[in-house]
C-alpha cells in the first residue's frame, strides 16, 4: 500500500496564487482621455480668492504696581471703627466632635425629598430622602444631611427645611436656611 502526499502540490498552488494577488491590481490603461479632459477643465476655472490674515495688536505688557492702589480685601466703606464689627460670631460653629450621619457624605443639591410618613396615631413626620445611590432614608428634624452641617428644623408635607452651617469667608461661621421640597411624581 503506498500513501502519497498530495499536500506539496497544493501548497505551490496556493503560493503562486497568494504571489499573484499583488499584480491583480497593477492594471494599465491606455484611454486616459477623460482624466485629460477633466484636469484641464479644473485648470481652466477660475481661482477664489484668500482672505488676507486678520490684522492683530501688538502686545502691550503692563507692570502693576500693587503698593499704590487700594487693598482689593479690605471694605470700601468703613465700619463704625470697632474691631468686634470685623470678628466672626464665636457662638455660632460646627459641632466638629459629633459622629456624622451617613446623608452627610452628600451634597445638598444630591439630595432629593421623596415623601413622608407619619406614625401612626402621632404626630411625628419623616421625610422620606433619597440619595444619589437612589436609596431611601427616614429624616426626622434633629438628624444631619449634606456637606455643610445642616441640621432638620421642620418636616411639613411639602417641604423639608434645615439650617446649614457654613464659613463667612472671614474664618468664622454663620448659618444659611435651606428647603428641600417634595418631588412630584412623573408618570
Amino acid at each position: 500500500m503506498m500513501i502519497r502526499n498530495n499536500a506539496q502540490p497544493k501548497g505551490r498552488l496556493a503560493l503562486a496564487l497568494l504571489l499573484m494577488l499583488p499584480l491583480s491590481g497593477c492594471l494599465w490603461v491606455d484611454d486616459t482621455q477623460d482624466l485629460q479632459s477633466y484636469t484641464r477643465e479644473q485648470q481652466a476655472r477660475p481661482s477664489g480668492k484668500v482672505e488676507p490674515l486678520p490684522v492683530f495688536k501688538p502686545y502691550e505688557s503692563f507692570v502693576y504696581e500693587g503698593a499704590s492702589l487700594r487693598n482689593p480685601f479690605r471694605p470700601l466703606v468703613r465700619g463704625t471703627g470697632e474691631r468686634e464689627e470685623m470678628m466672626p460670631d464665636d457662638a455660632i460653629r460646627p459641632d466638629m466632635e459629633r459622629p456624622r450621619e451617613y446623608l452627610e457624605e452628600f451634597s445638598i443639591d444630591e439630595l432629593h425629598m421623596v415623601g413622608i410618613i407619619t406614625e401612626p396615631g402621632g404626630n411625628t413626620l419623616w421625610a422620606l430622602v433619597k440619595d444619589p445611590n437612589r436609596e431611601v432614608h427616614r429624616v426626622v428634624a434633629g438628624n444631619y444631611l449634606g456637606n455643610d452641617y445642616g441640621e432638620v428644623t421642620a418636616i411639613s408635607e411639602r417641604e423639608l427645611q434645615l439650617v446649614e452651617i457654613i464659613s463667612n469667608g472671614r474664618g468664622g461661621w454663620m448659618k444659611r436656611p435651606r428647603t428641600l421640597t417634595l418631588e412630584e411624581q412623573q408618570d
